[in-house]
């Protein structure tokens, strides 16, 4: 099997197992959507199918390149985001389920397919300097993205920060966390290493629909959670029950965190 061929089919496969993790707190699963009403777990099904050209595109423009500086490979990738996220829009009627994940899937797909044995290292070359250039004269710009307005008014850089610092989160906690819990029931663990991404990210999109207040509290159901056993013992699964109604009463998303669980599971399958 080509390359290309075998991370692209990890990428759909980390995107299909993500939407299947139950309770996910704040997310789309197949019990639960309330704080994402114009979706549901079809939606995402839908979406991913969608996006599988483009992630092996992604992965062959990495195999392809042969450049020296390792910026002009994320240059390259950046219109095969463009068209992917068309895809993902009209398969899902305008609804954006995998912007995210289409950004960090295509960045470590591109780094896997140039050299798959240093991924973070690969993904750091690639990235450095983006934050300075995507966030760079925002007081002048009109319209503003969610992770742009979220930079201006607290200073949190987001999935491009995360991203440039080669994913400290999943290459140092999460991925750690699910390799060494792996054998285990694979849902719970799952879950569980969500909790890890949780306890330990700024994620943009909790800030953007409630608050900095709203981020700590769910990193704190997130850890203790984490310290009473994780989500199969009796005290985790009712303190994950109250996360999940504190998102839903609040309409708190974790769709960042969600992110950083697709890549956990891809970067874990290949």
């Amino acid at each position: 099997m080509k390359l290309s061929t075998q991370l692209a089919d990890a990428a759909l496969k980390a995107l299909l197992y993500e939407v299947d993790v139950q309770p996910k707190p704040g997310l789309v699963d197949p019990v639960d959507h309330s704080t994402h009403l114009d979706m549901d777990v079809f939606t995402f099904i839908d979406s991913a199918v969608s996006l599988r050209p483009y992630l092996e595109e992604f992965a062959q423009a990495g195999i392809d390149f042969h450049g020296e500086n390792l910026t002009d490979l994320f240059k390259s990738i950046r219109p095969i985001g463009i068209e992917a996220e068309k895809a993902m829009f009209a398969a899902t009627g305008d609804i954006n389920t995998h912007k995210g994940a289409i950004f960090s899937l295509g960045i470590l797909l591109a780094a896997g397919g140039y050299d798959q044995d240093h991924i973070r290292l690969t993904t750091e070359k690639m990235l450095r300097g983006l934050t300075e250039h995507d966030f760079k004269d925002l007081d002048k710009k009109i319209h503003l993205t969610n992770g742009e307005r979220m930079y201006l008014q607290y200073g949190i850089t987001g999935i491009r920060g995360e991203a440039e610092k080669g994913y400290p989160v999943v290459f140092e906690k999460s991925l750690p966390y699910l390799r060494a819990h792996f054998g285990n029931d694979f849902g719970t663990v799952l879950l569980d290493t969500l909790m890890v991404i949780v306890s330990e990210s700024y994620d943009s999109n909790v800030v953007k629909r409630g608050n900095l207040e709203s981020l700590e509290n769910v990193q704190k159901y997130a850890e203790n959670i984490l310290e009473v056993g994780g989500c199969s013992h009796p005290e985790g699964r009712e303190i994950l029950e109250d996360m999940n109604s504190y998102c839903n009463e609040n309409n708190l998303s974790l769709g960042g965190s969600a992110d950083l669980l697709i890549i956990t599971i891809f970067l874990f399958l290949i």
